[in-house]
């Protein structure tokens, strides 16, 4: 298979030859895992039970929603160990489709997580922080216009956290990394005295495990619908590769991180949907805008909800520094094999940071605040964009097995090659579901990822052929 763009066949590896400095090996097991489970647990397993409980109608369906979503997750994530355990490169899902199918496969992944992908996360991200603090009266201004311009007070918070946290990441990944570790542990125990404070309250009932929705969509339409909100809840396991880079004893501490961090979050979110759902009833679920603030409400008034936006904040702003970190080691990768603008490829001296990457993230990720509405647009389309690359990088596992077979793997996935045929199968059906669900939007979906390709010839125009990958320098 040749590339589409320049007749030349796939690169055999996906390790360039040392011609720029590498970025320091600082992280550990711990806090690798912390970029896993911080990056996780977002806002999603607060807001999805309502969604989920909407559409299949009854706990038993919930819970088998959790289930499938989270092994499928898990079948994902050991899939990416392999590769990541084997390429530990800067750049995760771009070393290895570039390796597999060649530079322009590469690049467009690039260039849809540098345009749209990742400033859209990081805009959702930082939006959905200020919506949850504007439930307490001192960020009440939040909902105000600044100043007499169009502007929110949300949106000028939003950019200013998206900066903080840009700011931080430039400091160096180590910084980034603890800071990740300690608000991750913390945010952990803050989900478990959640589900504490429910189990240990009088007003709950095993009985409400046992009600239902009359009116819930249903089916198996209605199941997929709550699959794929589980997957939403679940998604960014994959942002661990991206900094593989940095990650010392890559080959026993990405697959440790990977897939332990999943079964930590699985616990996490089974006992949060519990503990919801022994408090409330499936109706009582399924008409709340934020199930997990409605069950502590009931077991401890408005202190008890307060407790739980402010559990929230701190899940969501743990996040935010997992999608910034991983999200600029993308274009740096590219940057270095001569696939995108060398600017990006810099590193801060003094900091040991991709610093033109960041900075450059975190100004389209501001025009997308500044732009709300257009922003939301985005956000939609990054949902197509994800699972189509979460589909092609777990293809090129296959690649890899066939032409590589000799090559070192520290780890290598379990159940080989059912289980990535699973995670591929799974993958293209969530394709299609987005793609027949939202038409229009997975049509300029794709639109925008074929608009890399002028970028790709203007930056060969620029630079001429890229980096070739040798053979010998992937050890």
């Amino acid at each position: 298979m040749s590339d589409a763009l320049t007749g030349q066949p796939p690169s055999t590896t996906t390790h360039p030859p040392h011609t720029a400095a590498d970025l320091p090996r600082v992280l550990g097991a711990s806090q690798a895992t912390a970029i896993v489970v911080g990056t996780i647990i977002g806002s999603g397993i607060f807001l999805v039970p309502r969604e989920m409980m909407r559409d299949v109608g009854s706990s038993s369906l919930v819970y088998l929603a959790w289930i499938i979503g989270g092994i499928l997750s898990l079948i994902g994530a050991m899939t990416y160990a392999e590769l990541g355990a084997m390429m530990p490169y800067a750049g995760g899902e771009y070393v290895y489709l570039r390796g597999a199918y060649g530079d322009t496969t590469a690049f467009l992944y690039m260039w849809t997580w540098f345009a749209v992908a990742k400033p859209a996360s990081i805009a959702a991200v930082t939006s959905g922080l200020g919506r949850t603090l504007a439930v307490f009266p001192a960020f009440h201004w939040l909902g105000a216009h600044v100043l007499g311009t169009p502007l929110l007070g949300s949106q000028i918070f939003a950019i200013a956290v998206t900066w903080f946290m840009t700011g931080l990441n430039y400091l160096g990944i180590k910084k980034a990394g603890d800071f990740q570790l300690v608000f991750t542990v913390l945010k952990g125990l803050l989900i478990l005295i959640v589900a504490a404070f429910c189990f240990a309250s009088a007003t709950g009932s095993w009985s409400n495990f046992t009600t239902s929705l009359p009116h819930a969509t249903g089916g198996f339409t209605g199941f997929m619908a709550a699959l794929i909100a589980t997957l939403w809840a679940y998604d960014g396991w994959n942002d661990l590769t991206m900094v593989a880079g940095e990650v010392r004893r890559p080959g026993r501490s990405l697959p440790v991180a990977l897939i332990g961090g999943l079964c930590v979050v699985g616990m996490l979110f089974m006992a949060t949907n519990a503990a919801i759902q022994y408090i409330l009833p499936a109706e009582k679920i399924a008409a709340s805008q934020q199930p997990a603030v409605s069950a502590l409400s009931v077991v401890a008034g408005p202190r008890g909800a307060g407790f739980v936006a402010a559990a929230m904040a701190l899940s969501i702003f743990v996040t935010l520094n997992g999608t910034v970190m991983s999200g600029a080691r993308i274009p740096f990768a590219a940057a270095r094999d001569k696939l995108f603008f060398r600017q990006f490829a810099h590193i801060n001296a003094r900091f040991q940071s991709p610093s033109t990457s960041l900075i450059v993230q975190g100004m389209l990720s501001t025009i997308l605040l500044v732009f709300l509405s257009q922003f939301q647009q985005h956000f939609e389309l990054a949902v197509f964009s994800e699972w189509l690359f979460y589909m092609l990088t777990a293809t090129s596992i296959f690649m890899y097995r066939r032409k590589q077979p000799h090559r070192p793997r520290p780890y290598r996935v379990w159940g080989y090659p059912v289980l990535p045929a699973v995670f591929v199968f799974c993958a293209a059906a969530v394709l299609v579901a987005s793609y027949a669900s939202n038409l229009q939007g997975s049509l300029i979906g794709t639109v925008l990822i074929l608009a890399g390709l002028p970028v790709l010839w203007i930056v060969r125009r620029a630079y001429g052929a890229s980096i070739p990958v040798d053979e010998t320098n992937a050890a």
